[in-house]
């Protein structure tokens, strides 16, 4: 009798094994995105994510504590990155990609503001002030996937606070650690995927690699939790104004209330290899529009 009672154990814990196994599967097959070489993007938050109507694809950043800045010994380190512990209380979902020209010019044509574009920089727009806002064909102006920029830090608000209006749930920039925390994606190195740039090509358009343009969104591989372009393509606009790092050890930082610059970060197609790292910090006046300076949103209130 406890013989038979023993086999009968043994074949249910078979059967919830395989159960397992096959959920299992089904989690990585319906929820993990691949990388450009097939191996699955590790996501922070399970593989939450979702897109609005506008094709913007959101993942789930879920909220933890890393070590932002740089050691000192870190290659093309800057005197502004000195390294502090940041805990993130509260996660967010972020944009994978940059916002599209294509993304940006529904809003145009929503909305008509165009006081955040720069219409007449040596032709580097990559639209065409036409009530259309038809493409330019200028070398950031031929695909509506490549990154939108020249756009200042008021046009990328605008367009975040007319997306939160048009779907009812909260977009916006992200600060500078939220920034950071998603582009080292879990990684304590110099980018994404090490301490060296001889594999940067694999993740970035950088000046070694882009031809000196823009490129389409999502055509390199994506960090550990499923965001592409954190490193170049074009800089990104945060929403925190630009201060020196605190000496000790902050939560939630949403940077200093007030200073005559923004906080970018990135890297961009016309940039050197060490402005592509993780920590590298970028400083502006918010007014400023360049040809390779953009925005990706976050939400925290999520779908």
């Amino acid at each position: 009798m406890k013989k038979r009672i023993m086999a009968i154990m043994v074949v249910v814990a078979v059967a919830l094994g395989l159960l397992a196994g096959s959920a299992q599967a089904w989690m990585v097959d319906e929820f993990i995105p691949l990388k450009k070489d097939g191996t699955p993007a590790r996501l922070s938050g399970g593989g939450r994510s979702f897109t609005n109507d506008l094709g913007m694809e959101f993942v789930w950043i879920a909220p933890g504590t890393f070590m932002m800045g740089s050691p000192e010994n870190e290659k093309g380190r800057d005197s502004d990155e000195k390294q502090h512990k940041v805990t993130l209380t509260k996660g967010f979902y972020m944009q994978t990609t940059e916002v599209t020209i294509g993304q940006y010019r529904t809003f145009l044509k929503a909305t008509h503001k165009e006081d955040g574009v720069d219409w007449d920089d040596d032709d580097d727009c990559p639209l065409n002030n036409d009530g259309n806002y038809s493409l330019s064909g200028n070398k950031f102006g031929k695909d509506n996937a490549q990154p939108m920029v020249e756009v200042s830090w008021h046009g990328a608000k605008a367009f975040a606070e007319w997306l939160s209006k048009k779907t009812g749930k909260t977009f916006r920039l992200p600060t500078e650690a939220e920034w950071e925390y998603a582009c080292r994606a879990g990684s304590t190195t110099a980018f994404c995927f090490g301490e060296r740039d001889s594999g940067l090509d694999n993740y970035a358009w950088y000046r070694n690699n882009a031809e000196g343009r823009t490129h389409p969104v999502a055509q390199k591989q994506p960090n550990a939790w499923g965001l592409y372009d954190m490193h170049g393509n074009v800089w990104e606009w945060c929403s925190d104004w630009y201060g020196d790092y605190p000496s000790g050890n902050v939560t939630d930082p949403e940077g200093p209330s007030s200073d005559s610059y923004r906080v970018y970060r990135g890297g961009s197609w016309d940039g050197a290899a060490q402005y592509c790292r993780s920590a590298y910090r970028g400083r502006i006046v918010p007014g400023a529009r360049d040809y390779d300076l953009g925005f990706r949103l976050v939400c925290p209130s999520g779908r």
